[in-house]
């Protein structure tokens, strides 16, 4: 009945898309659809209602159906803002964000699916809009802090971007008591001067406590901190010892010299590596990745769980595993010198980089060593003699890594693959998890040789299936939107980089060429910044798009099943289709219809688990700076808005220099120069100017800091270049291209993928967003705010609406019975429905 349902429901839909349709009533759509029985009309009637319901269809006042964009309405998902305001991103692809002005705001909170109608006065460029209706609440439970009051309390939520406070009524508090930070069920929504109403139904322990920030990020995320019961009884269950049994079917290489190379810390590893120069000079690389899905088979009570988180998520001083620590440290993880299933990808590459053959299969390896990033580094970089007597027998393999790294690479950059080169810090942390440090991450020889491999590897798995034209998972990146580009080219005019040609001809080498001419500047990291948020998000697909960022047309996600579930599919379509070699109809259809949602769903939770891992990069940094207030530290001015400007210090934190703090002079913004110029002294801050600036002050709970400037050291950017830097977006790179040819829609980057596709074990490359740190979200430029990170509403909290208890019980139910809520609508419209089927019954019985 389901399928049926479904069915009905996209038959409904294709037919309301039609051109030619225009606003029928029920019985219309009925004659249309040729229903003649009661049942197939209830079923029609119903299906009405659900559509209805979740604003996929709109009934006009005349009973009439349409789709949204028919009667003039738009579905999409509301982004809030802390200062009222917010944008409404459309459900249709590719369609521009529409502001929603704090006044036509109607209710909707961040996250809520909304209808809305774009309004004809519309400023200038920048669409505006009205929200019409919620169609359904992103989210009910919120994560805040408990603040106890006579007889009942409040709870004031750590999500800036919701602008309410949720009144907790005396028996229904659990027990919470001030300071706490608590989980709230919203039981009633706020309306005109009433506070929203709701429930505790967890306490997570007081806000001073120990590892409790970390615990309610990951509450406000809904990113769950254990497994279930059954999950870790059914991990428990998987032997932690490989017998011969798991051995049937596979190559046997454990005779062969195999290295993982990772991170000091690391546990969860899920790729090993081989290499071995032919006597004919082409080199053999060996990608050897961790055979999870041996072990977590489909359907099973841990692949649904591992589904449903999507990715493992690294935050300061722990990892929340996709998978239970029993299989991501233990049988999955391939340890030193221990038998390890792995699905392997063998390549033979030639002197100009070029896999000129390839084979994927089943193996069962050991490896020789655990190696870490530093001691590759100082055995290939420093030459250290006691690390090169330690390992000595894999020196010489080392020297040959490194040679073939630097040709992937060349290769790479010749084809136009765009690599931000951005600097990454890491949080220290005490045994209480209190921030002691912060050491900035050197990206050597020995991360980059491995980032090589896996894109490497990770492309030709993608080339492989696309030409097997089967179903299958990609790592997509689309072209930059050309109006954001255009936006970029201008900006960096500023700079002595003048960019012939439009937003919409742009080769990612003309973009190369663009960091390559800033290498070494001052302003290098800000206008990294800058071109990466003019970029699109890159996102898995079901069809292969390629990947703009990489300037290639064959991408995957292959190298991380421990910690990303697209590449736990990948490797499940590689069982089924090479290693079970079934390609049968069922089978392709099967996966044909899985693979949108399986895309959307993985998206949706990287996002979550990138969201969660700024949060607490944010929250850690401020709380490191809460100490030093009234220091000096020097930093260069990293963006530029309406309300101040923002200063990062060379360990990557980042505060605001607000512009009431600007006291010297009167300051204006330029939106075009992106610079701040004082009306009488003409004093300008420029991106990338370098200045001295003093702690003024640190909210921890808003993870924001604010800095004063002490005094200019150096301006750069005032003196022009004789001539600018020209750059062509548009060449003749045939010679070069690789893989990326001359199709014309390309799609993809993320610096993620030129970090080689394998999965952050230390909080995601932030640019997987399209932007640094606190340089998230949609166009900042649009908002006048700097997203989730600032946190800080410049013009206050605002009222909190009426603080009493009203003529509801503590569930949000009316006092004298009834029941509030969207229930009561749809089963007027179900009794409305019900009497029209009646009366075209009688019709029918009429004409008969």
């Amino acid at each position: 009945m389901k399928d049926q349902n479904n069915s009905l429901q996209s038959r409904l839909l294709d037919f309301f898309g039609e051109e030619e349709y225009k606003p029928l009533t029920v019985g219309e759509i009925e004659d249309v659809f040729g229903f003649e029985d009661a049942e197939e009309f209830k079923e029609l009637v119903k299906t009405l209602v659900r559509m209805e319901a979740q604003g996929l269809v709109v009934r006009s006042r005349s009973n009439r159906y349409g789709s949204p964009e028919r009667m003039n309405l738009l579905r999409g998902k509301f982004i809030g803002h802390a200062k009222g305001f917010g944008f409404v991103a459309p459900d249709i692809e590719g369609m521009d964000d529409v502001f929603i002005p704090p006044h036509e705001v109607n209710g909707a909170i961040n996250g809520d699916i909304v209808l809305i109608r774009v309004l004809k006065e519309s400023f200038g460029d920048r669409r505006e809009g009205t929200v019409t209706k919620v169609v359904e609440r992103g989210q009910t439970s919120f994560v805040g802090t408990f603040q106890a009051n006579r007889g009942f309390g409040f709870v004031v939520l750590d999500d800036k971007k919701l602008p309410m406070d949720i009144f907790i009524a005396k028996g229904d508090t659990l027990g919470a008591v001030d300071g706490h930070k608590v989980v709230v069920e919203v039981a009633t929504w706020p309306e005109d001067l009433k506070s929203a109403t709701g429930y505790i139904t967890k306490i997570l322990g007081h806000k001073n406590d120990p590892g409790v920030d970390i615990l309610s990020i990951l509450y406000k995320h809904d990113i769950p901190p254990e497994f279930p019961e059954e999950v870790v009884a059914a991990a428990q269950s998987v032997p932690d010892e490989i017998t011969a049994a798991d051995l049937e079917g596979r190559r046997d290489l454990r005779h062969e010299t195999i290295v993982t190379i990772d991170g000091a810390d690391a546990k969860d590893l899920d790729d090993a590596v081989t290499v071995t120069k032919n006597v004919d000079g082409t080199y053999k690389l060996g990608v050897h990745i961790a055979d999870v899905s041996y072990y977590v088979t489909q359907g099973s009570v841990i692949d649904i769980e591992a589904y449903d988180r999507a990715t493992s998520v690294y935050l300061t001083d722990r990892v929340i595993p996709m998978i239970p620590h029993r299989l991501s440290n233990g049988i999955c993880s391939l340890n030193p010198q221990v038998d390890r299933l792995v699905l392997s990808c063998e390549m033979i590459i030639d002197a100009n980089g070029n896999v000129i053959s390839h084979e994927i299969f089943q193996s069962v390896i050991k490896t020789t060593e655990r190696m870490t990033y530093k001691d590759v580094y100082k055995i290939l970089e420093e030459q250290d003699e006691a690390l090169m007597a330690r390992y000595e027998p894999l020196v010489p393999m080392f020297k040959h890594m490194a040679e073939l790294s630097k040709i992937l690479r060349t290769k790479r950059e010749m084809r136009g693959a765009i690599d931000f080169d951005f600097k990454e810090s890491k949080v220290i942390v005490d045994e209480d998890g209190w921030p002691v440090d912060i050491e900035l991450r050197e990206r050597t020889v020995a991360e980059k040789l491995i980032e090589d491999f896996m894109l490497a590897a990770n492309e030709t798995v993608a080339e492989h299936f696309h030409w097997m034209n089967v179903p299958f998972l990609y790592r997509i990146h689309e072209d930059p939107k050309p109006e954001k580009l255009q936006r970029f080219f201008e900006f960096v005019t500023n700079f002595g980089i003048l960019i012939k040609g439009t937003g919409n001809t742009v080769h990612p080498k003309a973009l190369q060429d663009v960091l390559k001419a800033i290498e070494g500047m001052p302003e290098e990291p800000v206008i990294s910044t800058m071109l990466l948020r003019s970029m699109q998000q890159a996102k898995y697909y079901p069809e292969s798009l390629g990947h703009f960022g990489l300037s290639t047309d064959f991408y995957t996600h292959f190298t991380s099943p421990i910690r990303r579930y697209p590449d736990l599919i990948v490797h499940r379509l590689i069982r089924t289709y090479l290693l079970n070699k079934d390609t049968s109809r069922e089978t392709v259809a099967q996966w044909s219809m899985a693979m949108d949602e399986i895309a959307d769903h993985t998206s949706e939770r990287e996002r979550r688990a990138v969201d969660a891992e700024r949060d607490t990069d944010a929250l850690k940094k401020a709380q490191y700076m809460s100490d030093k207030i009234g220091e000096e530290f020097e930093g260069i001015v990293s963006s530029i808005t309406n309300f101040g400007i923002f200063v990062e210090l060379p360990n990557t934190i980042e505060g605001l220099v607000h512009i009431s703090n600007m006291t010297d002079d009167y300051y204006r913004f330029d939106d075009r120069q992106m610079i701040m110029i004082g009306e009488r002294t003409n004093r300008q801050f420029r991106i990338g100017d370098e200045v001295t600036v003093r702690v003024a002050n640190v909210i921890i709970e808003e993870s924001s800091i604010d800095f004063e400037i002490v005094g200019m050291v150096t301006s750069y950017g005032r003196t022009r270049k004789a001539a600018p830097t020209v750059i062509h977006a548009r060449k003749n790179y045939n010679e070069n291209k690789g893989d990326r040819s001359s199709r014309g829609n390309r799609r993809g980057a993320r610096n993620e993928e030129e970090r080689g596709g394998r999965g952050s074990r230390s909080g995601r490359n932030e640019e997987e967003r399209g932007g640094r740190g606190s340089r998230s979200g949609r166009n900042e430029e649009e908002r006048g705010g700097r997203g989730s990170h600032r946190g800080r509403d410049e013009e206050g909290r605002g009222g909190q609406g009426e603080r009493r208890e009203n003529d509801r019980d503590p569930r949000g139910r009316r006092k004298d019975g009834s029941s509030p809520g969207p229930k009561k609508g749809v089963k007027q419209k179900q009794k409305f429905y019900e009497g029209v089927a009646k009366k075209n019954k009688k019709k029918k019985t009429k004409r008969k």
